[in-house]
């Protein structure tokens, strides 16, 4: 038994008129996603980011040679507003994590680019969050881990549609 089965089941006693089984699943997810904050957090801090750092980062490093995207873009693969992104841009910019340039196929466009002190930043980073992020999943097979993604996978895909 784990905590989440306590919780169930103290429901269960004391409401047996609700079906509490969206808790097995959800209750657990929930705790995960509690360990892997604090697991990515860890990761991050040796580095000197904070995990919407390395979110900005990490989603211009996916990007590909050179390595820029539009403020626009980040707004969408980090979905936060765009007065949020202007001030974390801002902030990537004076820590010498990212530049601003003027996008060559629009004069009024901007386009935010990975230094190479970002990327550099954003390799080690992603290097350690794998390391937590196996270390959390330690305790199940490798083909369970593929059957719980998928899963998740399904359970998530209406949200982000």
């Amino acid at each position: 038994m784990d905590e989440v089965d306590r919780i169930v089941a103290a429901w269960r006693r004391e409401r047996p008129d609700l079906d509490v089984s969206p808790l097995e699943v959800l209750s657990r997810v929930s705790r995960l996603a509690r360990h892997l904050d604090r697991a990515r957090r860890a990761a991050f801090a040796v580095h000197d980011l904070e995990p919407w750092e390395f979110d900005v980062l990490s989603a211009l490093r996916r990007a590909g040679e050179p390595y820029h995207l539009s403020p626009g873009q980040l707004v969408t693969q980090t979905l936060v507003t765009s007065g949020t992104m202007t001030n974390r841009i801002d902030r990537l910019v004076a820590d010498g994590h990212v530049e601003r340039h003027r996008d060559p196929s629009d004069r009024r466009g901007v386009l935010v680019r990975l230094t190479a002190r970002g990327r550099q930043v954003v390799d080690a980073a992603m290097t350690d969050l794998l390391h937590e992020e196996r270390r959390l999943l330690a305790g199940i097979k490798p083909g369970d881990a593929a059957r719980l993604a998928s899963l998740l996978r399904t359970l998530v895909q209406p949200f982000d549609a």
